[in-house]
C-alpha cells in the first residue's frame, strides 16, 4: 500500500491527512452512539465525566499520545525545528531572508489589525480572527519554499531557508497580539520560545545534532496534527464560514503578504521575485499556533496579567481558527506554485532569469544588450 506517496499527493498532506483523521474519530466519539459506547463499556473502559464512552479517552498510552498529546508534540516539533536554524548562512541569503521574513511578517500584522479594526477582533468578517489572520499571514511553508526556489530560484534564494525558519511556530504571533494589547507575561513568551532556542543551540554547535534531529521534524507532524484533530469536529470543517474563510485568508496571504514581500526585494533592488511569491504560503505548522496561543493565554490567567474571560476568548476560537488556517495551508499549496510559474514566465519574457544570482543576471544582461545594439546597427546600415 502507498500509503505515504498517497497522504504526499495532497498539499499539506503530512499536516492535513492526520488533522481529518483525528477530527473524523473525535467526531464520532462525541456523537455517543450506543452501540459503540456498549463496546467500550465491555472492555471496561472508564466513563468520562459526563457518563459516556469514547475511543480517544481510553486512558493509558493511547489518550496521552492520541487525545491528550497536542502541546508536548508541538513542543517537540518546534524544539526540531530550531534545530534546523542554520546560524552560518551566506550574505546575500542573510539579506534575502531577512526582507521576506520582516516584510511577510509586517504584512501579516498590518492586515490583521486593520481587520480588527473595521470589523470584530475575535471573530470578524466570515469569523475571521486577528489571531488567525496573523498565524495564517506570517508562516510560510519552508519546505514548498525550498522546493520552488530549488527550481525557479537561485542559490541565495534557497540559502535564505535559514532564515525563514525562524517564523515556524506560534512566537511571532504572540509577538503581534502582546504589541496590539493582549497581555501576555514574559514567562509566556519565554515557555514558547524555550523549546526553539535550545534546538537552535544544538543544533548550531552541533551539525550532526542538526542532521539527527531533521529527520525527526517531520515524524512529530502527523502525530500533533492527529491530536489536534482529536480535540475538533468535523462540523467546524462542514461550516461554509470555515471554508470560505480559510479560501479568503489564502488569497490575503498569497496577493497581499507576496505583494509587501516583492515591493520590499524591489526597495533593496532584487531583480527576480521568484523567492517572495514562493514565500507567500501558509505553513502546515501553523495549524498548530491557536492551539499555542490558547495554552499562554492560559499561563497570562493564571498570572493575573489575563482575566478568566479573556483567556477564555482564545480558548474559544482556538478551534476555529485551527480549521480556517487548515484550509488556508491547502489552499496557498495550490495557489503559489501557479503563481511562481507565471512570475517565472514573465521574468523571463523581459530577459530576467531567476536560476541566476544578482551579479551573473546583471553580466547577463549586459551580454545580451551588448549583443543587441551592433545587431541593430548592422541591420540599419544595411
Amino acid at each position: 500500500m502507498k500509503i505515504k506517496d498517497t497522504i504526499d499527493r495532497i498539499p499539506g498532506g503530512l499536516m492535513i491527512v492526520p488533522l481529518f483523521l483525528g477530527a473524523l474519530i473525535n467526531t464520532i466519539d462525541q456523537l455517543h452512539l450506543p452501540f459503540i459506547m456498549d463496546f467500550l463499556k465491555s472492555l471496561g473502559v472508564s466513563p468520562t465525566a459526563d457518563g459516556n464512552y469514547e475511543f480517544l479517552r481510553i486512558g493509558g498510552f493511547t489518550q496521552a499520545l492520541f487525545k491528550d498529546g497536542a502541546n508536548t508534540l508541538c513542543a517537540l516539533f518546534l524544539f526540531c525545528a530550531g534545530s534546523q536554524m542554520n546560524l552560518k548562512v551566506g550574505g546575500i541569503a542573510l539579506k534575502k531572508g531577512v526582507i521576506l521574513t520582516s516584510s511577510k511578517y509586517i504584512a501579516g500584522i498590518t492586515v490583521g489589525v486593520l481587520w480588527g479594526l473595521l470589523s470584530d477582533p475575535v471573530s470578524g468578517f466570515l469569523g475571521l480572527s486577528t489571531m488567525a489572520i496573523i498565524a495564517a499571514m506570517t508562516n510560510g511553508n519552508g519546505g514548498m519554499f525550498a522546493a520552488l526556489t530549488g527550481q525557479y530560484g537561485n542559490r541565495s534564494d534557497v540559502g535564505a531557508t535559514a532564515v525563514l525558519s525562524l517564523n515556524d511556530g506560534p512566537f511571532f504571533t504572540l509577538m503581534a497580539l502582546g504589541m496590539m494589547g493582549a497581555q501576555f507575561p514574559v514567562i509566556a513568551f519565554v515557555a514558547v520560545l524555550l523549546p526553539i532556542a535550545i534546538g537552535m543551540l544544538l543544533g548550531n554547535l552541533d551539525p550532526k545534532m542538526r542532521t539527527f534531529l531533521s529527520s525527526a521534524e517531520n515524524v512529530v507532524i502527523p502525530f500533533f496534527a492527529f491530536a489536534l484533530g482529536a480535540n475538533m469536529n468535523l462540523k467546524n470543517f462542514l461550516n461554509s464560514e470555515v471554508v470560505g474563510a480559510g479560501v479568503l485568508l489564502a488569497i490575503m496571504t498569497v496577493i497581499i503578504s507576496g505583494g509587501f514581500m516583492v515591493v520590499a526585494f524591489k526597495i533593496f533592488r532584487e531583480k527576480s521575485y521568484i523567492a517572495p511569491l514562493a514565500e507567500a504560503s501558509t505553513a502546515g505548522n501553523a495549524v498548530a499556533t491557536p492551539a499555542a496561543i490558547a495554552a499562554a493565554a492560559t499561563v497570562a490567567a493564571g498570572t493575573g496579567l489575563m482575566s478568566a474571560a479573556e483567556a477564555q476568548v482564545y480558548i474559544d476560537i482556538a478551534a476555529v481558527a485551527t480549521a480556517q488556517i487548515s484550509v488556508a495551508t491547502i489552499s496557498t499549496a495550490v495557489l503559489v506554485p501557479i503563481a511562481v510559474i507565471l512570475a517565472d514566465k514573465y521574468q523571463r519574457r523581459r530577459g530576467i532569469d531567476g536560476t541566476l544570482e544578482d551579479d551573473e543576471l546583471r553580466k547577463s544582461l549586459k551580454v545580451k544588450s551588448e549583443a543587441f545594439i551592433p545587431n541593430k546597427l548592422e541591420k540599419e546600415v544595411s
